[in-house]
């Protein structure tokens, strides 16, 4: 292990393509052998997705499949090497994450009632905010738990409604988890727990994009969104919300509530900036932020021109900005990188809720 400390890019490298290899290994099988177990759209006479081909929503099994597989090596790392982090902690997150899984197999493959998703996303919440996983950015602690608990279930329901087109919530997801483990190798802590959970997802994501990408062969599902949506808002927790205690002795003179909302804006701008374009619209109009349709900020562009792949290509472009963005307000903070970000996200955001709103002449 001393090896990897002092080498962290040939840990990354080795550890991504391990992963990936058991990604595409993983989804090549399921999708060979998938028949109508998870297919998405078969026998939908009220199609109200954006693609309308039946295709296996099975990638969301590779996702678990390698988390798992990822915590068995942290347990192994941990014999090796003492990770001292918080077994409790540990525990939750696998536990919450577990039963994000579960529920999103369940709504793959029975349509679960919204109720239902959405206290157990609550739970989700409640359990990681009780085994130390929480926001910790106000002085009164009844805030901070009802921030974390609002942050997981919001987060879990914005990755999911951004599922809504081939490559984009993959894509996204990729760029969050790449800004987790770049931060971790700046601050030398890549063999930590989250780090080493995170560089196991990143490789199951870029295998399944191989299958995700546009035209797909298949999707994630809520299997995999749920999960997902899950994961990221741990990881945003502890890198995001809480960011300030990762380099206090840069941030002294700064607000932590203003800076966590700044490093959360900047990471999640997409999904954020996606899930209340679509609220503010369907409101407007008399409808329910929770039933889908096609008029997300994807959709929109890809109404005024601009092809799929291309969609995936910009917001991979407008994340990486937001990922740049939020590593140099970590690692070098300034107050006009600062002013800087407020202006990216805002500019991001009117620019996509503008284009959901003006019509194509």
């Amino acid at each position: 292990m001393a090896f990897f400390r002092e080498n962290t890019i040939l840990f990354i490298v080795l550890g991504l393509s391990v992963a990936f290899i058991f990604s595409v290994l993983i989804n090549s099988i399921l999708l060979k052998f998938s028949q109508n177990l998870g297919n998405r759209n078969h026998n939908n006479h009220n199609n109200i997705r954006w693609n309308p081909n039946v295709k296996p929503s099975l990638g969301g099994i590779s996702f678990f499949v390698i988390f798992l597989i990822s915590f068995i090596v942290l347990g192994f790392i941990n014999n090796l090497t003492p990770l001292h982090f918080s077994r409790l902690k540990e525990i939750g997150i696998f536990v919450v994450c577990t039963i994000a899984f579960i529920m999103g197999l369940a709504d793959d493959a029975y349509n679960t009632k919204p109720l239902l998703k959405f206290l157990t996303q609550i739970a989700c919440g409640l359990i990681l905010y009780f085994t130390g996983t929480r926001i910790s950015i106000f002085s009164v602690e009844t805030l901070n738990m009802a921030l974390t608990v609002i942050w997981v279930a919001g987060l879990m329901n914005s990755i999911n409604m951004l599922d809504n087109m081939d490559g984009i919530t993959t894509i996204v997801s990729i760029v969050i988890l790449c800004f987790v483990i770049s931060l971790n190798q700046k601050l030398n802590l890549l063999l930590t727990p989250l780090p080493i959970l995170s560089l196991g997802i990143l490789g199951a994501l870029l295998g399944f994009l191989i299958y995700n990408w546009h035209p797909s062969k298949m999707f994630m599902g809520d299997t995999g969104s749920q999960f997902l949506g899950c994961f990221l808002a741990v990881v945003g927790i502890d890198y995001c919300w809480n960011s300030f205690s990762l380099v206090n002795n840069i941030w002294q003179a700064a607000n932590p509530a203003v800076l966590g909302f700044t490093m959360v804006a900047l990471v999640f701008i997409l999904p954020l900036t996606d899930t209340i374009t679509v609220s503010i619209n369907r409101i407007r109009k008399g409808k329910s932020p929770f039933i889908g349709g096609k008029d997300h900020t994807t959709h929109h562009l890809f109404f005024k021109g601009i092809t799929e792949k291309r969609i995936a290509i910009l917001f991979f472009g407008i994340g990486l900005i937001g990922l740049s963005l939020a590593l140099n307000q970590i690692l070098n903070y300034q107050a006009k990188w600062l002013t800087v970000s407020i202006i990216f996200c805002a500019l991001t955001f009117v620019s996509l809720y503008l284009n959901t709103i003006l019509k194509k002449k």
